[in-house]
């Protein structure tokens, strides 16, 4: 890969990755709800997991959902009403009482392996990693390149991510009321839904 498409590639992995969406929306939820430090292993989860999500379209994926597209309606329904699941959760949340538990959001935030799991039923994730590797990979690229882009998405995306927690970890004190609270959670919870339409409308 020359250093052009390495510096295009890397730009797109910073600009997709910090960019709003179903994952950045729900770490800024958690980093609200319970903190920066609770958050980490939902921060690792989606991080590790998209990257192997990338690695294992560009070895090859896209080709079979190309060759199956059922395959990913079966994927784009399901993890529609995933979602659906989750906004539901995160807006009928109760604020608690304590202000390091400031809402019962299954009472304890996303762990790893459920946002890893979550990239494979994300519409943004799809969206980013067909195209990443469609756009900065040539057709007969080995695994050596496949890896260098998925780790772009470790190293670069990372940071991304972890702002949105950072973020929400910030707005903690000014959403200890609980009214303020419960407006935050439902904001949320409307912004994930309203991130299923252009999935549903493809």
């Amino acid at each position: 890969m020359n250093p052009e498409t390495l510096l295009a590639a890397s730009l797109f992995a910073v600009v997709s990755s910090v960019t709003p969406g179903p994952n950045n929306a729900m770490l800024m939820a958690s980093g609200v709800n319970f903190g920066f430090k609770r958050s980490l292993r939902h921060l690792l989860g989606v991080n590790l997991g998209f990257s192997f999500m990338v690695l294992c379209v560009g070895l090859g994926l896209h080709s079979v959902l190309d060759r199956f597209p059922q395959f990913y309606d079966v994927l784009r329904y399901a993890g529609s009403a995933y979602m659906l699941w989750i906004a539901w959760k995160l807006a009928s949340a109760q604020p608690g009482s304590s202000t390091d538990t400031p809402t019962d959001v299954a009472a304890r935030p996303m762990g790893f392996w459920a946002a890893a799991a979550f990239q494979w039923v994300n519409p943004k994730a799809w969206v980013m990693a067909v195209t990443c590797m469609s756009t900065y990979l040539s057709p007969n690229a080995g695994l050596p390149q496949v890896a260098l882009l998925a780790g772009l998405f470790l190293v670069l995306g990372g940071p991304c991510s972890a702002f949105w927690v950072g973020f929400g970890q910030a707005m903690r004190s000014l959403l200890q009321n609980p009214r303020r609270l419960r407006i935050f959670n439902i904001t949320m919870a409307l912004a994930l839904v309203a991130s299923l339409y252009p999935m549903l409308m493809s």
